[in-house]
């Protein structure tokens, strides 16, 4: 297996399915119509649950949580299947609802398209008030359609910048101690500069440029640069004025300027090796660049082109098939599921923020002083997907059946934007082509 394969892997099983084709739902069957409503059931019997296949490490953390469920009680028994994480939302999308479990495992912003193909239903009268209540408001803004919850995580996503304080001070760079005081646009690019004037090849920032693109890393990671910049990739349900807006398109002309210092990063250990100063991506590196950097690693805001700074959010999630017969006993699972023992044994298994209050709170790497703190500081100020303020900070991607096309399209609009093509006809050609398909398919109104 190739670097960028294992990568790609690595990625899609620690908090983000980046690599996943999210474009082959849009063509999905027919949507619409009422709300899918699950049969409450006895809250007795065998559930089915559905999940991906992640690393080894998650796949045990999930397999003890389902044994120690099963051993809890003899009312309910799960029994769990674990499917090929890269084929996961391809077998979801081609899996009639009637065929679906009553419990499945589902990447964040495939939610609404499933929701809207009737294989999903709401959980609010099948798991506790107390669930509900200890989820972070970042996590519950991924699972929201109109008022009502069709998912919850255990676990989130962060994404930064990773410095090298010593290649930063060596060239004589400050830089932001908290998501208060990040840079803006401006002064990160006198920061890249500052860098290549000490460095050997000029090229001091890694963007995890072999993730490609048009995939969703592109999405996931750059987005928040329209977002910061007070543009949105659809506003009010349409694309045309929000993502090829002067200020989105000023702020994509900045990212095209930068390709000057990136390292293409092809052995993917840019930043580990100590080759670039700075790193844009997310917290699924922070265990392979704190063991390579120690207590030389910063973990810095991502830049603030006017809006404030912003980061994406948001990951796997668990809900409850819309076809199932017993949701009674799919939310009493999810309940336990989602306590504090297993949330914290999955994300000691990955590495992921927790996305409960609760197991946040306590985790070494996330909590008050640790490590990684920032991350959790900026998920503690969400946006949800369209009230994207300066004074929030995590941004949900759009929840809406009709995110496969909007990914896709921004996707190939960064893609050629990073290969130098104009911003402003790129973005606009993708906003054109996301209002087409919102018109072919009546919004994607959900009821």
């Amino acid at each position: 297996m190739s670097s960028t394969s294992r990568k790609y892997r690595r990625t899609a099983c620690t908090g983000l399915a980046l690599a996943l084709p999210l474009a082959a739902l849009a063509a999905c069957g027919g949507g619409g119509g009422s709300d899918a409503s699950a049969e409450a059931g006895s809250g007795k019997g065998t559930i089915s649950v559905w999940a991906h296949q992640g690393q080894k490490s998650e796949d045990a953390a999930l397999q003890a949580a389902v044994k120690s469920f099963n051993s809890s009680q003899s009312k309910i028994k799960v029994e769990l299947k674990l499917l090929p994480g890269n084929d996961y939302t391809k077998t979801i999308t081609a899996t009639d609802p009637s065929e679906l479990p009553d419990v499945m495992e589902f990447d964040g912003p495939t939610m609404a398209n499933f929701v809207y193909n009737k294989k999903l239903a709401p959980i609010d009268d099948y798991v506790s008030a107390k669930t509900l209540d200890n989820a972070t408001d970042a996590s519950k803004s991924q699972g929201e359609i109109g008022g009502k919850h069709y998912g919850l995580g255990m676990y989130d996503s962060g994404l930064g910048i990773y410095g090298s304080k010593k290649l930063l001070d060596a060239a004589g760079v400050k830089y932001p101690t908290s998501v208060d005081d990040a840079w803006t646009a401006d002064e990160f690019t006198a920061a890249l500069k500052a860098l290549k004037a000490k460095d050997s090849d000029g090229k001091t920032l890694d963007v995890q440029e072999g993730n490609g693109f048009a995939t969703e890393w592109g999405t996931y990671g750059f987005a928040p640069i329209v977002w910061s910049a007070g543009g949105a990739l659809l506003k009010d349900g349409k694309a045309e004025g929000a993502l090829d807006s002067p200020k989105a398109v000023s702020a994509m002309k900045t990212f095209q300027s930068w390709k000057t210092y990136v390292d293409p990063n092809t052995d993917g250990n840019a930043f580990a090796k100590g080759r670039v100063a700075l790193s844009w991506v997310g917290h699924w590196m922070y265990p392979a660049y704190s063991e390579a950097l120690g207590d030389d690693l910063v973990v810095l805001p991502l830049p603030d082109f006017g809006n404030g700074p912003k980061t994406g959010q948001g990951s796997w999630a668990w809900g409850i098939g819309a076809d199932t017969k017993n949701a009674k006993a799919a939310g009493a699972f999810m309940d336990y599921l989602l306590g504090d023992t297993n949330v914290a044994a999955m994300t000691k298994a990955n590495g992921a923020p927790p996305a409960t209050r609760t197991a946040l709170a306590a985790s070494d790497l996330y909590k008050q002083g640790g490590p990684l703190q920032l991350f959790a500081d900026q998920l503690a100020k969400p946006c949800g997907d369209s009230d994207i303020t300066s004074s929030c900070v995590a941004v949900t991607r759009p929840v809406t059946a009709g995110y496969p096309t909007v990914t896709a399209k921004f996707g190939e609009a960064l893609n050629s934007i990073y290969g130098g093509t104009d911003p402003k006809s790129a973005l606009s050609k993708a906003a054109r082509a996301i209002d087409q398909d919102f018109s072919d398919n009546a919004g994607y109104e959900i009821p």
